[in-house]
């Protein structure tokens, strides 16, 4: 591997800053080869060119951030807004079935028994041998898929059975 020169780099990138509209879609053709879209404005051109510059000088992206933006690219919001709330190194317990389970949230996904897994939907399946919603089966979720908040406090003497026999007339058989 060849070393790359910064300076060199930043030069060219000037360079490519002081270009006309015209010479911008010149080198947009030498670059990707094929001509720039009609929309695409002189600053857009000028900074995708600069981008696959640096791309082809000091690498690309790295592979979490490559998968971030797929999942947003195939409208996987649930996933990656989930990714966005969860950063690694976070436990997730769920004991089921008298048995406990740990999750631990690393950037490529989770950890469950020794193996990563890209989905929690994935890990609550194995789990329980049926589909579930992850995020639903690890508390993340409320049944309606809202995010799980923590639970307000309910007023002594209210519970569901309470509430449930105030709304009922008793019965009476005549």
């Amino acid at each position: 591997m060849q070393s790359v020169d910064p300076t060199a780099i930043e030069a060219e990138i000037d360079l490519i800053r002081s270009l006309g509209l015209d010479a911008l879609r010149s080198r947009w053709r030498l670059t990707f080869g094929f001509p720039p879209p009609a929309a695409f404005t002189k600053d857009l051109i000028a900074r995708m060119i600069a981008y696959r510059l640096q791309e082809e000088a000091f690498g690309g992206l790295d592979r979490a951030t490559v998968k971030l933006l797929d999942a947003y690219a195939r409208g996987d919001k649930a996933r990656t807004e989930l990714m966005r709330r969860l950063k690694p190194g976070t436990v997730l317990v769920r004991e089921y079935r008298g048995e406990r389970h740990t999750v631990t949230v690393v950037p490529d996904g989770f950890v469950w028994q020794d193996a990563i897994y890209v989905s929690l939907s994935t890990i609550a399946r194995a789990i329980t041998g049926t589909a579930w919603n992850g995020p639903r089966f690890f508390g993340l979720r409320t049944p309606n898929g809202d995010r799980a908040e923590a639970e307000p406090e309910k007023p002594i003497g209210r519970d569901r059975a309470s509430r449930r026999q105030k709304r009922r007339p008793p019965k009476v058989r005549t």
